[in-house]
């Protein structure tokens, strides 16, 4: 079994030696066949890509596997022997069905209490017969007919689900340690994909949300986790979004819950803003001190140019004096002769 390569790229898909698929001279992308020539767009044009989100013929591609087998990729012996099994498995199918309904028939009317179902409004349920999805896809809400011994059925819940993300131990990009949990709101989008693409799509977005937040916050710095949360959170978001898109999941929001820090980091950021408010406070008081400074140095001039001004705060002085009830006696002596024995200075 060989890979074709198309213009230098392998494609990945196998073919049977049989075909004998050879490069034409001068064309790249041509191949040559024993069956004639084929073009590297005739040879993938047949292949249906895996499912996506708009995709409305999601059931009936799953029910036939017609993104999962190339056609080219057998030789004509394959295909024939591949035909011949598909429709013997289409008699047994066949087969199989009559005789469901036949015994649905003969158990009537108790077959109703297996073969009637109820799903409710944000409800849907795929149904598989035979192990292969019905091509009407996923019925719901209300009441839906199965088969009994070759139906099986899933339900799935369409309304938002909530989880906790664990506490991740993160080092982050200034190498510090700290432990951050989050909670994810997310929903299932698409349920048949939901059942076929993945186990449990449920513990899949949890386990996938876990290493996301480390991946993210691991890029980060301290400062950044706490002060561009609201951004994070919208890279984390859009990350779980396009991871969980194949399996019918949509991540609507993410939002980082408590960012821990070991104690004695905490010990030494306590410390150094209690030792920043010192310095402030101490910055405040010495601005203070100089004002006040500044105030009476004016004060004095004013009153050292007004004798007046002088007269007026020595009576003012003796006034409250007077006004505090205390038996303190004062005798005034007027200012005037305090100048004629003092110095006279300017």
């Amino acid at each position: 079994m060989l890979d074709a390569e198309i213009g230098g790229a392998s494609t990945g898909f196998h073919y049977n030696p049989q075909y004998n698929m050879r490069r034409a001279s001068g064309r790249p992308d041509v191949y040559r066949t024993q069956f004639g020539s084929l073009s590297a767009d005739e040879y993938l044009a047949p292949m249906l890509q895996p499912p996506q989100r708009n995709d409305h013929n999601i059931a009936r591609r799953l029910s036939r596997n017609s993104f999962l087998i190339p056609p080219q990729t057998f030789s004509r012996q394959g295909t024939d022997d591949l035909k011949d099994k598909r429709e013997e498995s289409g008699y047994c199918f066949g087969i199989l069905i009559v005789l469901s309904y036949f015994l649905v028939v003969i158990t009537f009317p108790l077959s109703l209490c297996v073969c009637l179902k109820v799903v409710q409004e944000y409800e849907r349920a795929v149904i598989f017969r035979l192990g292969r999805i019905l091509e009407n896809g996923a019925r719901g809400p209300g009441l839906f007919f199965i088969l009994p011994c070759v139906d099986t059925y899933s339900k799935v819940d369409l309304r938002t689900v909530t989880f906790d993300v664990p506490p991740q131990e993160i080092l982050t990009k200034d190498s510090v340690t700290v432990a951050v949990d989050a909670v994810v709101y997310f929903r299932i989008f698409n349920s048949v994909i939901s059942i076929t693409n993945v186990e449990d799509a449920a513990k899949s977005t949890k386990l996938l949300a876990a290493t996301t937040l480390r991946n993210v916050l691991g890029t980060k710095t301290l400062h950044e986790i706490l002060a561009e949360r609201d951004k994070i959170d919208n890279v984390i978001q859009t990350s779980l979004d396009e991871a969980t898109d194949p399996w019918g999941v949509k991540v609507e929001r993410v939002e980082v819950k408590d960012v821990r820090l070991p104690v004695a980091l905490q010990k030494a950021m306590a410390a150094e803003a209690e030792a920043s408010r010192d310095a402030r406070a101490k910055f405040i008081a010495a601005e203070g001190e100089m004002k006040a400074s500044r105030g009476l140095k004016e004060a004095a001039d004013i009153i050292n140019q007004s004798p007046i001004a002088m007269q007026l705060r020595y009576l003012q002085t003796l006034t409250q004096i007077a006004a505090e009830k205390n038996s303190t006696i004062v005798f005034p002596i007027p200012i005037e002769l305090l100048q004629a024995v003092a110095p006279n200075r300017r």
